[in-house]
């Protein structure tokens, strides 16, 4: 079974998105991981230090880490989530890993990293747990679906 030119060019903007969104979602992941590791060594600088003037500022320094830690957490968890979109699976309705092209705007469901461009053409990443994708679900090309009262027609999914 041959692939017909059209759905190539949709698999090649899907992987497209996925990478972009790989990408970026990777490099959250290394951005909250060194952020964190600074923070820790700020707070290990201060040990030994004179006790009482420092240690309002470790105890800053953890805080800190500690919400650097949530945040690596959370782009492990989007990560993770990008990796189980299968790349060459030509989606029939909307689901995790569509590309969904309306009259509104176009979307990749996968995590929220909001817009992305692939040859001049705008799509925005947006997550399964989104309202806008949350009115769509499970919607297929040529179907319709309400959101923010407004009426939007589905031109395509794969």
């Amino acid at each position: 079974m041959s692939m017909t030119t059209e759905t190539t060019l949709d698999l090649e903007i899907k992987h497209r998105l996925l990478e972009e969104c790989l990408r970026q979602q990777s490099d959250f992941v290394e951005n909250a991981r060194m952020a964190m590791e600074e923070a820790q060594a700020s707070a290990n600088e201060s040990q030994g230090a004179i006790e009482d003037k420092f240690e309002s500022f470790r105890e800053a320094c953890h805080i800190q880490r500690d919400m650097f830690a949530k945040q690596l957490d959370e782009a492990i968890g989007k990560l993770s989530i990008l990796k189980r979109i299968v790349r060459n699976k030509v989606n029939e309705d909307v689901s995790l890993g569509s590309v969904v092209r309306t009259d509104a705007q176009n979307y990749f469901i996968s995590v929220s990293l909001g817009e992305i461009n692939v040859d001049g053409e705008k799509f925005f990443a947006i997550s399964a747990a989104s309202p806008v994708f949350q009115a769509m679900a499970g919607k297929t090309k040529g179907e319709f679906f309400t959101f923010r009262e407004k009426k939007i027609n589905i031109l395509d999914v794969h």
